[in-house]
């Protein structure tokens, strides 16, 4: 024979409080993560925005010294990125703010807009770059210093890879848009560059062992072959803004993910209509569960509870919609794609209409 056994009241209202105050500051130790994160994302953004800053200037001095059009043509493209390096830092800063009443669902969005403006403006450097680079074919004039490039070249594709590094360690740790859209502009510039120091390094080279050799036309064919890659940079990352911003489904492996955690769950009958997208860093999925018609309120709402923690296991900035409707056999063929239930306890599947 069984026996229940009641705990005091007291008791119950001290194991009460235990798991009040460890919900609790689980709760505060996860705002601690996503508050020094963000504070990273805002820091190495700024970085990107001050080595830019630096880079501009300095090719624009050398390339005008010089007259190498592969130099200046660097330097618009340093441009966009100090560009789009300050578009990046205030969609950082503003994709960090918490949800309000005019913006619901948080302010993650405002990344995808800023990569698609970040692409628009990389278009329009690289016609640029050619534009000028086939008027120096057709006009070609003598390069200077062409070792002094060498050295510009060098030093940026140096600062350039370090700090793109650290941008996408960051990028990718916050699954943040902007930031990877930033590295990626950075991560160009350093192959760019690598291309403009090796042509620049035969004009040099050509000038002290062949003078009487006509080489110059090299300069401006390398600043063709970087408008070349930023074009192909700017389309990698307008579809990409692109695809956020139409809301687009997540990948396969992540809703794979949300389908195993609920296919997990013991006393979940089926599941249907799951849908996913995402908003900057934030990942928004929604989705129907069929539990038995005769669970309580309180049990559904803790099946959801459940659910949602396992979720969150991997995707800490989600937002989850969850509606809970009873099994009671009554069952479409959308359900029943979905349905949990033993194969000899699943309702018959309905003719699909003429």
């Amino acid at each position: 024979m069984s026996r229940t056994i009641k705990l005091p009241a007291c008791k119950v209202n001290q194991c009460n409080l235990r798991e009040e105050k460890y919900v609790n500051e689980k709760k505060t130790s996860g705002e601690n993560a996503v508050t020094n994160l963000q504070q990273r994302k805002e820091r190495v953004a700024m970085l990107s925005v001050a080595s830019n800053s630096f880079l501009v200037v300095f090719k624009v001095i050398v390339g005008v010294i010089i007259g190498s059009v592969s130099i200046i043509s660097e330097a618009i493209h340093s441009g966009m990125d100090l560009i789009a390096a300050m578009i990046a830092f205030f969609s950082v800063r503003t994709s960090g703010r918490p949800a309000d009443t005019d913006h619901p669902f948080g302010h993650g969005k405002i990344e995808n807009i800023s990569g698609f403006v970040e692409a628009l403006l990389i278009f329009a450097a690289a016609f640029w770059i050619i534009f000028e680079a086939l008027k120096k074919l057709m006009e070609p004039h003598e390069i200077t210093h062409a070792g002094l490039g060498v050295a510009v070249m060098f030093v940026s594709a140096v600062m350039n890879y370090f700090v793109s590094r650290r941008l996408f360690q960051v990028g990718k740790e916050a699954d943040s848009i902007a930031l990877e859209a930033d590295a990626w502009h950075l991560r160009t510039d350093v192959y760019t560059s690598i291309g403009v120091m090796f042509a620049l390094g035969i004009i040099w080279m050509g000038h002290r062992f062949f003078p009487a050799l006509h080489i110059n036309w090299i300069d401006p064919l390398a600043a063709i072959f970087v408008a070349g890659l930023i074009l192909r940079a700017a389309y990698v990352l307008t579809i990409k803004a692109i695809h956020g911003l139409m809301d687009a489904q997540l990948p396969p492996e992540e809703e794979n993910y949300i389908r195993d955690v609920i296919m997990r769950h013991p006393t979940i009958h089926g599941f249907h209509h799951l849908r996913t997208r995402k908003a900057g860093s934030s990942r928004l999925m929604e989705f129907h569960i069929k539990v038995d018609q005769q669970m309580t309120v309180l049990a559904s709402h803790n099946v959801t509870r459940e659910l949602k923690q396992n979720i969150r296991k991997r995707f800490t900035d989600c937002i989850i919609t969850i509606h809970v409707e009873p099994c009671d056999g009554d069952c479409s063929n959308i359900c029943l794609d979905g349905c949990l239930l033993p194969p000899e306890k699943r309702p018959k599947r309905q003719p699909d209409p003429a």
